[in-house]
């Protein structure tokens, strides 16, 4: 039996996982599945209980599962603490720990949540479907970094690094998704200034040998986060390193009408993965009924899809979640004058109908 390790957090995150978990027993229902669940605690929860972000009982938990499914951690409670104590720590440290050096985020606007994106209808007559692959456990955010008195003043500084084998999977993984999609991969960059970049691009062209049923092109960073609104509809597969994919990748979650659609998943070279939605703990609205959970949702799907490779149930998820939203069901983050809105657990509860085939 599948076992999947829960870790709530905080803010929003127990409600959205709670809907969440609802539809993984459906999807058990439906076909036949049992799944074995058992929750942890990490971020600001696990502070208030135990006095750290990550306890190691999580980190084990997650070590004896086939994959993690994360709500939210962080919140104004816990702002003023130190560096190493802050919530989001857990967050690093369950990607260092595990080894999840390969972000997933897929940009998808649903054709009936058009209304909602920022862009211009001209913009979207194409859809937008993107895919942007993150390098997570390396570059700047894991580089050394100083802080030094010198002068009278301070000086700080943080440190890019990247091998060739840290940028060389990474690649791969984005050629390899790719290959299942439209045969095109972007690789962004800032090469014409970063030494880093220069060498991530060099790699990019190496590996790029190797599959020659896609397409490679390169954008420094300044343009792909221009290009991404200009024509998004340009890009199939992005992938770029850690500082630049974190940007891009929530400046592209506006294009879908709203970030509480975006799934994501955190995977290293076997088929383990960390899954939460690209969406912070949202406090000013935690315990109100009113989060979106349609991104753990989708979530849910790509955990379904890679760690426990079941494709027609990850299938049916999403395509659950595509008939509420054709019947004109929306939380309060998508709400618009012609559409039904619904609290978190209504959401959760259409999705489970939809996928038992419940009126």
């Amino acid at each position: 039996m599948p076992k999947i390790a829960l870790i709530p957090g905080d803010g929003i995150g127990r409600e959205i996982v709670s809907e969440t978990v609802k539809v993984l027993h459906a999807v058990g229902t439906r076909f036949g599945h049992n799944f074995v669940t058992e929750t942890a605690l990490a971020g600001g929860a696990a502070i208030d209980d135990c006095g750290q972000p990550l306890p190691q009982q999580t980190i084990d938990l997650c070590r004896q599962s086939d994959a993690v499914l994360l709500g939210a951690v962080g919140g104004p409670k816990w702002d003023n603490l130190p560096g190493d104590r802050r919530p989001e720590k857990a967050i690093l440290g369950l990607r260092k720990e595990l080894g999840l050096f390969a972000n997933l985020r897929p940009v998808k606007l649903y054709p009936v949540l058009s209304a909602a994106s920022p862009l211009r209808p001209d913009l979207l007559a194409n859809g937008i479907d993107l895919l942007i692959v993150r390098e997570l456990t390396g570059g700047i955010y894991f580089g050394p970094r100083t802080r030094v008195q010198q002068d009278g003043q301070t000086i700080a500084s943080d440190t890019e690094i990247y091998s060739t084998n840290e940028i060389k999977r990474i690649i791969n993984v984005a050629f390899r998704l790719a290959q299942k999609r439209k045969h095109k991969v972007t690789s962004v960059d800032k090469a014409n200034v970063l030494e880093s970049s220069r060498l991530w691009r060099e790699t990019a062209v190496s590996v790029g040998q190797n599959f020659t049923d896609v397409e490679l092109d390169h954008l420094y960073v300044d343009n792909a986060a221009m290009q991404l609104i200009l024509n998004p509809n340009q890009f199939d597969v992005m992938v770029t390193s850690n500082i630049f994919g974190d940007i891009l990748s929530d400046e592209a979650s506006v294009l879908t009408g709203s970030i509480g659609m975006l799934p994501s998943a955190s995977l290293r070279e076997d088929s383990f993965g960390l899954y939460e939605p690209s969406h912070g703990s949202a406090p000013d609205i935690a315990g109100q009924n009113l989060a979106n959970p349609l991104a753990t949702i989708l979530s849910l799907a790509l955990l379904l899809r890679f760690s426990l490779n079941l494709t027609q149930e990850a299938d049916a998820i999403e395509n659950a979640v595509e008939a509420v939203l054709n019947e004109g069901y929306r939380t309060a983050d998508l709400t618009k004058e012609q559409s039904t809105r619904v609290s978190t657990t209504k959401m959760g509860d259409l999705v489970v109908a939809k996928l038992l085939g419940l009126k």
